[in-house]
């Protein structure tokens, strides 16, 4: 049984689902932004992670 403070690693690595909670979480470690900076990321960008990896200025 997984333990609740695991990370899960999406799915689908290339696409950021903000309705799971557990992926939002993956994915603001994963970029190293806040909710609220990824949310707004997704909602201007997009839900693509290399479109958002541009959006949000990372190599």
């Amino acid at each position: 049984m997984p333990e609740a403070s695991e990370v899960r690693i999406p799915q689908d690595d290339e696409q950021i689902d903000v309705t799971d909670l557990k992926e939002v979480d993956y994915w603001t470690k994963w970029f190293g932004v806040t909710e609220a900076r990824l949310r707004t990321a997704v909602a201007s960008a997009g839900t693509r992670r290399d479109d958002l990896r541009v959006y949000l200025g990372l190599p």
